[in-house]
C-alpha cells in the first residue's frame, strides 16, 4: 500500500541532509536497484553512479563513451536492492516506456496526484519517503512539481500567464543565485521591462507564486518524467508537454490544451568529471547548479536551446569532481502557442526528485 507525500518537509539552509529529502520510490516504476527499496523496472534504462562502470544488471548492459558512463540493460532484470548486482532475469529489449505514461518524442511523462494546500500539509498517494543519503544512483524517472495557473484574460487569472511575448531569451528575471527555500529569486520588485522584449513579468509578488502553492492562485501536482537513452546521454523530449490537460483549473479556454503552468524539479548528481546539461524549449527556464546560476532562458520565447558543460564551469559553479551537487530547474509555460520541453544530460543523478518545504498557505 502507497503512503501519502508529505507537500512540506523539514528544509535545513542546504538540502544536503538525507533528512531533507523526499526520494518518490514507490511511484517511479522505473527506478532501478541503485535506490534502495526501488523496484527495477524490466525494461528501464539508468545512469551508472559506480564508479567501476557497473550496472545494475552486471555482465549485460552496454555503454556509451563520453562523461560518466550509461548503461541500458539488454537482458532487463531484476534487482536485489544491493545497487551493484542484479539476477538479469526478465524483461527484454534497451528500453521501455511503462504503460501508463503519456508517450514523447523521446520518453515520456505522467501526471501524479494533486497537492494538498490544506494545513495539514499531505498530498495524495505518490510512494513512501526514502533516505536518498543512502542511494548510490537512479533510474531514468526523476519526480518534479507542476502548478497550474489561469491565465489573465479568465477570471480570477494571473497577471504573468496569458500577458506578454518575446521573440527570445530574457536574462536577469532571477538572480544569479538560488534563496534559502530553494526558489529563484525575483530580480526586483516592480515589472522587468527586456529591452528587446519588453516587459515579461508584473511583480515579486505575483512571480513569488509561480513556484509556490497559493490558494485560489495555482493547483499543484506531482509529475513525473520518463527519460530516454540516446546517443550517449538520457533525453527526454516533448514537443506537446501538457501534463495537466483536463487538469487544475481546466483546459486553457478556446484550446483543447492546459496552457499556463510551471514545472519544478529538485534533484541531485554526482559530479565525476565531463557532464553536460541542456535544455531547448519555451518559455521560461532557470536550472541552477550548486545553488548557481547555470542556464538562463527567462521570459517568453519560442523554441530556445542552452548547454551548460560542467568542466568548463566548474570554477564559476564552485563544484568539485567526485563531490555531490544540487541540480533545481525552473520552468514556466505562460502562453498558448507550443509547449516544447527537452533536456539532454549525461549527469549521474542520486536521487529521484525533491519536494521542497514551503510556508503554510495563506
Amino acid at each position: 500500500m502507497r503512503e501519502p507525500i508529505p507537500s512540506k518537509l523539514p528544509l535545513p539552509s542546504s538540502r544536503r541532509l538525507p533528512s531533507a529529502l523526499l526520494v518518490s520510490c514507490l511511484a517511479l516504476p522505473a527506478l532501478l536497484s541503485a535506490v534502495p527499496g526501488c523496484g527495477n523496472d524490466s525494461g528501464s534504462s539508468h545512469i551508472s553512479s559506480a564508479a567501476s562502470g557497473n550496472s545494475a544488471a552486471s555482465g549485460n548492459s552496454t555503454s556509451f563513451a563520453g562523461g560518466p558512463d550509461i548503461f541500458v540493460p539488454i537482458n532487463g532484470g531484476t534487482s536485489n536492492a544491493t545497487g551493484g548486482t542484479g539476477n538479469g532475469t526478465g524483461g527484454s529489449g534497451p528500453y521501455m516506456l511503462p504503460a501508463d505514461y503519456t508517450k514523447a518524442t523521446k520518453g515520456g511523462f505522467k501526471l501524479g496526484p494533486a497537492v494538498d494546500l490544506g494545513a495539514a500539509g499531505t498530498s495524495g498517494e505518490a510512494g513512501a519517503p526514502g533516505a536518498a543519503g543512502a542511494s548510490s544512483g537512479c533510474g531514468t524517472a526523476i519526480l518534479g512539481v507542476v502548478r497550474d495557473f489561469k491565465g489573465k484574460n479568465e477570471m480570477g487569472g494571473h497577471p504573468d500567464f496569458e500577458a506578454y511575448s518575446g521573440t527570445g531569451a530574457s536574462k536577469g528575471i532571477v538572480k544569479a543565485t538560488l534563496g534559502d527555500d530553494q526558489k529563484p529569486v525575483y530580480n526586483g520588485t516592480g515589472p522587468i521591462i527586456d529591452a528587446k522584449n519588453g516587459q515579461q513579468s508584473t511583480s515579486k509578488m505575483d512571480f513569488d507564486q509561480w513556484y509556490r502553492a497559493t490558494d485560489k492562485v495555482n493547483k499543484p501536482y506531482i509529475v513525473y518524467f520518463y527519460f530516454e537513452p540516446n546517443d550517449g546521454v538520457l533525453t527526454f523530449e516533448s514537443t506537446a508537454f501538457f501534463p495537466l490537460d483536463g487538469k487544475g483549473w481546466g483546459n486553457t479556454p478556446g484550446s483543447s490544451h492546459n496552457f499556463g503552468f510551471t514545472t519544478e524539479v529538485h534533484t541531485q548528481f554526482t559530479y565525476k568529471g565531463g557532464e553536460t546539461f541542456s535544455f531547448t524549449g519555451d518559455d521560461d527556464l532557470w536550472v541552477f547548479i550548486n545553488h548557481k546560476l547555470a542556464i538562463d532562458l527567462g521570459g517568453l520565447h519560442p523554441q530556445t536551446n542552452d548547454t551548460i558543460l560542467l568542466d568548463r564551469d566548474a570554477q564559476k559553479l564552485g563544484i568539485t569532481v567526485g563531490q555531490v551537487y544540487d541540480l533545481d530547474l525552473f520552468h514556466a509555460e505562460r502562453h498558448t502557442n507550443e509547449s516544447n520541453f527537452r533536456v539532454d544530460t549525461n549527469l549521474a543523478f542520486t536521487n529521484c526528485g525533491t519536494i521542497i518545504e514551503e510556508p503554510p498557505v495563506k
